[in-house]
């Protein structure tokens, strides 16, 4: 038990510690990871808004430099003359988007009719929206704006440029698209991408998401990174702030990305800015998942070994202390046996060798005080039975002594009645020296005990017997009746024991009930199995017994009777230790008495007890 109790706090240590440590690098590397990836995201965003600022200057050049060529110039000079023909400028934006390489760009009267449009150009002379804020943007740097097309949107920076001739001014709408190619120009780092979603309608659609390394927007990949990515759009879509989401394409974690969402506003004041677009950049966890699997790998690893090196530390230590242990256990279990000489080696200063002499010592002391015991007990014995006997033989010798006293004194003063008084002397004299001799025989026969010489026997059969006996007297006329009650255990196993004796200790039992009810009453006797032995129980109707004299039934020459020498339950409680048992008395005042026999069942069990006793 000990070995293993200390096999278990080993490998729970073990445990604990490999699981502590476990955790302790998994939270780390979890952090560190977080924070490169954060890292990275963040460096490949400033990489994006410094190329998006960059293709936004270089719109910006463009367009001051269309809107202040001379072309232009001459444009703005013929159109604020009056009056004025833009058609002959129909094609001018077409020429100046291919020489200045821009995907967009519009000639715009300051009233806000198109005179001229790259891009789409049946606008010709209609009206631009946005007219307002051209002379707030003019000459102000690029911005993000959506662009309608004859076959749909497109999303660009855009820069506005104003002529400085006549007095109404030729605005110069021109930008440049963002789309795959922009994306793909950025210097992604390994494990990484990026993707962008226009924002176009009231709904997500997967066709506005934009994929460098796609070429066909509507593959079934294209479709598949649409459906995982709606949730994370829908949610910057709505709160237009900057999230994040894990994304799970598979079962295998090796696979999962973690995006980053960051919301892409147009130009605008204050709240008023729309969101065209959202940059998704994904972070692969394949690094992360791997280093964990590794980890845990490493983990299991050390706790495996771990675990089988605290078994053999364990064991190692679990022998080293549990052999002197065990030795020790030993020697107590010989001193309960009644070994009082039983000793153990002492190995050692340290604890273990502390405890073996501190036991040597105590056995040491047990037996000089069961010597002191034993020899106080004897004089003790010897006293009480000088006591007992002194008082025993006190009782009939004063009787004898006035006899003799008598006879003297009738043979002196009346001869005559000599005779007479002689004969009643004598009778007298008989009646106690017989009175002397009985005690003297019981005395003597308490002394003489025998051993018990061990047999097979059935109590069952021994109780009928003594019952046999005392049948007569039970029911004999002119005396108080007591009924009999027999309660005995049809299976009950034989024991080994002295037949002779055993019925000797059962019939002075019943003798001591029935006297205890002298005006009648119930005697029962009882046998049956319990815990490996049998039990005899001899119960009476009568008085019963207080504590104290339950305390005090069995000590020899005690009686609580007006005759007897107190020596009979002395010999019952002699005859049962023979037999390696034990007696027992149960009583209360005015509720009877029982008195309880315990028998082991085989002679090795007697042994042993005798032993002990």
């Amino acid at each position: 038990m000990f070995r293993r109790k200390l096999l278990s706090v080993f490998a729970l240590t073990v445990f604990l510690s490999v699981a502590a440590v476990a955790w302790l690098v998994s939270a780390v590397t979890r952090r560190a990871f977080d924070r490169s990836e954060n890292d990275r995201t963040a460096a490949l965003v400033t990489q994006f808004r410094r190329e998006f600022n960059r293709q936004g200057e270089s719109v910006a050049r463009r367009v001051g430099a269309i809107a202040a060529s001379e072309t232009t110039n001459r444009m703005a000079t013929a159109l604020n003359r009056a009056p004025a023909d833009p058609g002959p400028y129909f094609e001018s934006a077409k020429a100046s988007a291919d020489n200045n390489q821009l995907d967009f760009l519009e000639f715009v009267e300051s009233d806000g009719t198109i005179i001229s449009s790259a891009q789409w150009p049946a606008k010709f002379g209609h009206q631009e929206s946005a007219i307002a804020s051209f002379p707030a943007t003019a000459d102000h740097g690029a911005f993000l704006k959506q662009e309608e097309l004859q076959d749909g949107t497109a999303l660009g920076w855009f820069a506005v440029g104003a002529t400085r001739v006549g007095e109404r001014p030729v605005y110069v709408i021109g930008g440049r698209r963002l789309d795959r190619s922009f994306l793909a120009a950025l210097d992604m780092p390994a494990g990484m991408r990026a993707l962008l979603y226009q924002n176009r309608g009231d709904r997500f659609s997967a066709e506005f998401l934009i994929d460098p390394s796609e070429p066909s927007e509507s593959s079934k990949e294209n479709l598949r990174l649409a459906e995982k990515l709606e949730p994370l759009v829908d949610t910057v879509r709505r709160s237009e702030e900057e999230n994040t989401r894990l994304v799970r394409w598979s079962e295998n974690e090796t696979e999962d990305e973690v995006f980053h969402a960051i919301p892409l506003l147009g130009a605008g004041a204050g709240q008023d800015r729309p969101l065209l677009a959202i940059l998704l950049i994904g972070n692969s966890r394949r690094t992360y998942v791997e280093l964990v699997r590794r980890i845990g790998t490493a983990v299991l690893i050390v706790g495996i070994g771990g675990i089988l090196l605290a078994i053999l530390v364990s064991s190692w230590a679990a022998a080293r202390v549990t052999r002197p242990v065990e030795k020790l256990a030993h020697a107590a279990q010989e001193v309960a046996a009644g070994n009082w000489n039983a000793r153990v080696d002492v190995l050692g200063d340290d604890e273990l060798g502390q405890l073996a002499d501190s036991f040597n010592r105590m056995t040491s002391e047990l037996l000089g005080q069961k010597e002191r015991l034993l020899q106080a007990e004897r004089v003790a014995a010897w006293r009480e039975l000088a006591r007992r006997l002194a008082h025993e033989l006190k009782n009939p010798l004063f009787p004898l002594q006035l006899t003799v006293e008598n006879l003297v004194r009738a043979r002196q003063q009346t001869p005559e009645q000599f005779d007479e008084v002689f004969r009643e002397s004598s009778r007298t004299l008989l009646a106690e020296i017989s009175n002397l001799k009985g005690i003297v025989e019981r005395f003597s026969e308490f002394s003489r005990m025998p051993r018990p010489n061990f047999q097979r026997v059935q109590v069952n059969e021994l109780i009928l017997g003594v019952v046999q006996l005392f049948k007569a007297q039970l029911e004999a006329p002119g005396r108080a009746k007591i009924n009999l009650e027999l309660q005995l255990d049809p299976h009950l196993e034989g024991v080994e024991a002295d037949a002779d004796l055993l019925h000797r200790a059962i019939l002075n039992l019943v003798t001591n009930a029935q006297d205890a009810m002298p005006r009648g009453g119930t005697l029962t006797l009882r046998t049956r199995n319990a815990d490996g032995k049998v039990l005899i129980e001899v119960a009476d109707s009568g008085e019963g017994l207080t504590p104290e004299e339950c305390a005090r039934i069995f000590t020899p020459y005690y009686t609580s009777k007006q005759q007897g020498t107190g020596l009979g339950l002395a010999i019952v409680q002699s005859v049962v230790s023979d037999h390696g048992g034990r007696i027992h008395v149960l009583s209360e005042p005015g509720r009877g008495t029982t008195f309880v026999i315990e028998l082991p069942r085989h002679a090795d069990q007697v042994r042993r007890s005798g032993e002990r006793i």
